[in-house]
C-alpha cells in the first residue's frame, strides 16, 4: 500500500523575493556610535569579556589585574 506524496504545505511569505536587502534608515550594527551603546566596549577601543559573553563575564576576565584582558572572541 503506497500513499501518494502530498506537497509540503507552507504559509505565505513575509516579503517578495525581489525585495531589497537594505531599507533606508535602518542602522547597521557597525554604524558609528553603536559601540558606545554596547556592553563590553571601552571608550579607548579596548573590549572586555562582557562583549563576548553574557554568562558570568567576570569569570572570563584575568585573575591578576596586571594581566592583559584578552576577551574570548
Amino acid at each position: 500500500m503506497s500513499k501518494k506524496q502530498q506537497p509540503i504545505r507552507t504559509g505565505h511569505r513575509d516579503v517578495r523575493p525581489d525585495a531589497t536587502s537594505h531599507v533606508k534608515g535602518v542602522k547597521e550594527g557597525n554604524a558609528t556610535g553603536n559601540y558606545d551603546k554596547q556592553d563590553g566596549h571601552l571608550p579607548d577601543g579596548r573590549s572586555t569579556s562582557r562583549r563576548s559573553t553574557g554568562i558570568n563575564p567576570a569569570k572570563h576576565d584575568p585573575i591578576d589585574p596586571d594581566m592583559p584582558n584578552l576577551s574570548p572572541a
